[in-house]
């Protein structure tokens, strides 16, 4: 179960990339004490990344095995890589009454909803198209190709999402402070399901 009679929950926050999800929920965990659950993934570190922190770096046979033994509780292959949730430290911090973070793609999350519909999920959602496009050119990372696929799953993403009917929550993001108190008061269970607020580019 996600929520426990001890008051331990799961909450999950998911959007594509330039929504913003990255920096609000860096916020929830300021603001809440929520505990944020580290991914798994194939990819190399980034500039900055620290091992164990942000990520579990893993080699693609380690993953691989993982999927086989059941310990991943979400799973999926993003441009090359795969990223994955450990589901035992969730599932610990859950019973011992904490709030445990994921932030994670709507693939994954569709499939931790199948195992946890009772979890608290949050999609953070850009104001409109032209935005979303502006906010992936605007971080000049890539070329024109590698824009377009990443625009292109953006919008898949978004559209998988609203109609899957997992999201309790939608927060249009083009205000970010006000993002941010809305995703606090959505986690710590009183905040409204349709919530328009925030911008920034992560």
């Amino acid at each position: 179960m996600s929520h426990m009679d001890n008051g331990g929950k799961l909450v999950v926050i998911s959007g594509p990339s330039g929504v913003g999800k990255s920096t609000i929920s860096k916020e929830v965990l300021r603001r809440t004490g929520a505990e944020f659950s580290v991914s798994v993934t194939t990819r190399k570190p980034r500039p900055g990344e620290v091992a164990g922190r942000d990520y579990l770096f893993v080699e693609l046979s380690e993953f691989e095995r993982m999927i086989k033994q059941g310990e991943l509780l979400e799973w999926a292959e993003v441009f090359g890589n795969m990223y994955g949730t450990p589901a035992g430290p969730v599932g610990l911090a859950i019973e011992a009454g904490r709030t445990v973070l994921l932030e994670i793609d709507v693939q994954g999350a569709l499939q931790v909803y199948e195992k946890m519909p009772t979890a608290t999920f949050i999609l953070i959602a850009p104001p409109s198209d032209e935005e979303l496009a502006r906010r992936l050119a605007g971080r000049g990372t890539e070329d024109e190709q590698s824009f377009r696929r990443r625009l292109g799953k953006a919008r898949d993403e978004l559209a998988t999402a609203r109609q899957s009917g997992a999201y309790g929550h939608i927060v249009i993001n083009d205000d970010l402070e006000a993002a941010m108190s809305q995703v606090v008061e959505i986690v710590q269970g009183h905040g409204p399901n349709q919530i328009k607020t925030g911008a920034t580019n992560d």
